[in-house]
């Protein structure tokens, strides 16, 4: 993954960690301009994650699901996120705009990726009502088991979902310093990198060998690639 980086792999995994280093890495010695640190982050943050959902622990079946808004270049884009009655991480999608066909995408991802649940809690959004039934019913014909699994129980509450709002607020935090996204194309290569950080620290991921590894030792994990530690 990190062939022909200038700089070693263990720096590029703390600015994938931690995102705004410049200062933190030259009290340790080492001159990182913060361009060179945004650049590895838009570069691996991406591959990180896609190796971190290898090893992503199953989710529970009752969700919440909401979206936030994402300033981009002075204009608000949406993030659509579900957590699971545990408060772990089922899925996220970053759109630039929030309509049927955005919630659709979300929701394909979500089922695709992780199954039907028994229950889906939402806040008053119809947009969001109507892409659930969509594609709860193409899911469900997809897996050839329309007759035998029930459709989802979808519960509008808005304070039941506060949930999801307290965990969009974790998101928010490691946002906020950024002062926004100078381009659709960082923030969709950046928020997957905050979004799989806040997984890690819920301990969502397996690891045979270590029940409980810190921040670091998941991060060796994954950029060594090592799939023989995958349960």
């Amino acid at each position: 993954m990190f062939k022909g980086c200038h700089f070693d792999r263990s720096v590029i995994l703390l600015c994938v960690r931690w995102r705004d280093l410049e200062e933190m890495m030259a009290e340790r010695g080492t001159s990182v301009d913060h361009s060179s640190v945004h650049r590895r982050v838009v570069r691996f943050s991406p591959l990180l994650l896609k190796r971190f959902n290898l090893r992503k622990r199953a989710v529970t079946r009752k969700w919440h699901m909401d979206e936030t808004y994402i300033k981009v270049r002075g204009q608000w884009r949406y993030l659509y996120r579900a957590i699971d009655s545990v408060g772990d991480t089922v899925e996220f999608l970053f759109s630039e705009h929030r309509d049927p066909a955005a919630a659709k995408r979300f929701f394909k991802r979500a089922l695709a990726r992780h199954g039907s649940p028994r229950r889906m809690v939402i806040d008053g959004s119809q947009t969001n009502h109507e892409a659930i039934v969509s594609c709860d019913m193409t899911h469900r014909l997809q897996v050839h088991t329309a007759g035998s699994t029930k459709p989802i129980a979808i519960r509008k509450s808005k304070y039941l979902n506060n949930r999801i709002e307290q965990d969009h607020r974790r998101i928010k935090r490691r946002i906020r310093p950024m002062l926004g996204f100078k381009s659709l194309v960082a923030a969709n290569s950046i928020l997957p990198g905050i979004e799989m950080i806040h997984m890690m620290r819920k301990r969502q991921a397996r690891f045979a060998f270590n029940p409980n590894p810190s921040l670091a030792e998941q991060f060796a994990i994954l950029a060594a690639g090592d799939n023989s530690h995958h349960l």
